[in-house]
């Protein structure tokens, strides 16, 4: 991948937040832009409207990752639409906290299947649908260090994806397809800010040594690096994206 121009990037889960940042990021960059979300219609066709205005290209494609006939599908959508699928960015998640004592199997069973078996559906379907030199970057976390309380299961099935980036990266060998993981740390979206009082929201954005949390345009930004000419020598690896919080 030597010109990102006419290049199709795939992020899941990009109808908000850090995926609509980076959907966004990328069709800056030249990459024409398949916006998945799973119900957010609305807020998908807003991400591809500001795309165009900014005079990329982009189509919103709905479809639930945890579900392996629809993850075909949505690569069949771009494959109609842009020609194929060069950069998959696994953005799509959930988070739910609970001790692991409290954890009930709803809690359990609904991360499993998005943020876990989602991220398996579209990198096994990527693996047969990428070209050679195609990029994959999936999206863990920080807390998979931090071990934080009430993070138990959503940082476990992270720490999955981080196995599997790493296994995944030696078995494109041959294929010039690159696979990494880039990790947040406390990041001002919904996902992160929802329920949390806000002594807690200031206390975690002070524990970083730059002092703040992060924007979905700081993940963004390394995405794009990681799937641009400039990353193409990051393979296998972890990028945990936190202002030096780990």
């Amino acid at each position: 991948m030597t010109d990102p121009t006419h290049k199709t990037a795939l992020v899941t889960g990009a109808s908000r937040g850090i995926g609509a940042a980076i959907a966004a990021r990328l069709a800056r960059e030249g990459f024409d832009v398949v916006v998945n979300y799973a119900g957010s219609e609305d807020a998908a066709a807003g991400v591809v409207r500001k795309i165009e205005a900014q005079g990329g290209r982009a189509m919103s494609a709905k479809a639930d990752v945890s579900d392996a006939s629809d993850v075909k599908r949505l690569f069949d959508c771009a494959e109609t639409k842009f020609g194929g699928v060069d950069v998959l960015v696994n953005n799509a998640g959930i988070m739910k906290l609970a001790k692991i004592g409290d954890s009930d199997d709803d809690l359990f069973d609904t991360q499993v299947a998005v943020n876990l078996k989602g991220t398996f559906n579209t990198l096994r379907e990527a693996s047969a649908r990428l070209p050679d030199g195609g990029r994959i970057i999936n999206l863990s976390t920080s807390v998979v260090g931090l071990k934080l309380e009430t993070y138990g299961v959503y940082a476990g099935l992270k720490a999955a994806v981080e196995t599997m980036t790493s296994i995944m990266a030696k078995e494109m060998r041959g294929r010039n397809i690159t696979v990494n993981a880039v990790a947040p740390g406390p990041t001002a979206t919904a996902l992160f800010l929802d329920g949390k009082p806000e002594d807690l929201v200031q206390k975690m954005s002070k524990m970083p040594p730059l002092e703040r949390l992060g924007t979905p345009e700081d993940i963004a930004n390394v995405v794009a690096f990681l799937a641009g000419p400039d990353g193409g020598w990051i393979n296998g690896q972890i990028l945990r994206a936190n202002g030096g919080l780990l």
